[in-house]
């Protein structure tokens, strides 16, 4: 007993056990002991997550692809004319100049060249996105499962995979568009299948990376299940790098659809896309009075493919730039 008629509590003691307590501030759980001189308003709070902010670069990128998004969407809504209709039909000329009615020009076949553009974009931009995420779909789903599964799997996997990795891109395009014919159900598996090679490298190194943490060790000392693991504790934390990587490989697509469109093997006319179009307004070059119809197509690739770089290279920074790492 203290000089103020208070009982000494031992310290880590429960004062309910030891009768200190009064019947009405008795309490059904353990309570730690503290002096009264502590405040716990003293005690800091945990400092407030970081928001992810665009730079200047990664604004004029995010504007640039959000402009080519909405006229991949509603291209046909507000296109001047129709795919292939010629604006000056009484006036049929070939690789004509801009003017009132063509603020562009017009191609080989006399056709408004930013009618094509803007219907080209839905077709470049939707194969491209298509085919990427299909690439996703397997690359993640086979590399983190090549990452969980024993050594045996793994290997075969592996080498499997890298056997697919080592052809390059475009002749393996190619040879299987030249096989079976150009659609574009064929373009979307086509460049799906290929990238998901590379989908799936990552994918295999980031489960790999993660399975040997504490907290997976510790998950798996708890009987958790493997699908729990996967579900839980890979990926969440893949999910930032893998998502940042679908940006670059999406350029790649871009550019790999566009390639075969050049070399006649993708997207077949009178259907517009901006790689045919370039292959079809070649002769402007040599015989028109305007490269407008050669420039403008390629244009079209080069800001959508600079402004997703600009777009991913911000969101990698911010994220801590870890992801060229594992590429």
């Amino acid at each position: 007993m203290s000089r103020d008629n208070t009982i000494d509590v031992p310290l880590g003691a429960h004062p309910d056990r030891l009768g200190g307590l009064s019947e009405g501030d008795k309490t059904d759980h353990f309570v730690a002991p503290f002096e009264h001189g502590i405040s716990f308003d003293e005690l800091p709070d945990a400092p407030p997550k970081a928001r992810f902010r665009f730079s200047l670069t990664g604004w004029i990128g995010a504007i640039i692809v959000a402009f080519w998004l909405f006229i991949a969407v509603f291209g046909s809504f507000i296109a001047p004319y129709g795919e292939n209709d010629l604006p000056f039909p009484d006036d049929y000329s070939e690789f004509q100049t801009p003017r009132a009615g063509a603020l562009l020009g017009t191609d080989v076949e006399d056709r408004d060249i930013l009618s094509r553009i803007i219907y080209g974009a839905g077709r470049t931009i939707g194969i491209s996105f298509a085919a990427t995420l299909l690439a996703y779909v397997l690359g993640v789903v086979l590399g983190i499962g090549a990452a969980v599964s024993g050594p045996k799997v793994d290997m075969a996997m592996s080498r499997i995979n890298d056997a697919f990795l080592s052809l390059p891109t475009i002749m393996l395009g190619l040879v299987v568009v030249a096989a079976i014919g150009s659609s574009i159900p064929v373009l979307i598996c086509t460049a799906g299948l290929i990238y998901a090679t590379v989908v799936f490298r990552l994918a295999r190194a980031l489960g790999q990376e993660i399975m040997v943490m504490d907290f997976v060790e510790a998950a798996k000392a708890r009987g958790e299940g493997r699908w729990w693991i996967i579900t839980r504790e890979i990926w969440p934390n893949a999910a930032m790098p893998l998502i940042t990587d679908f940006g670059l490989r999406l350029i790649y697509v871009i550019l790999f659809i566009s390639s075969l469109s050049f070399l006649g093997l993708g997207v077949q006319p009178p259907q517009a896309d901006w790689g045919s179009m370039v292959r079809e307004n070649l002769g402007a070059l040599q015989y028109g009075e305007s490269i407008i119809p050669v420039l403008a197509p390629a244009m079209a690739i080069a800001t959508l493919t600079v402004a997703i770089n600009l777009v991913v290279d911000d969101v990698s920074a911010q994220a801590g730039g870890r992801l060229s790492k594992r590429l």
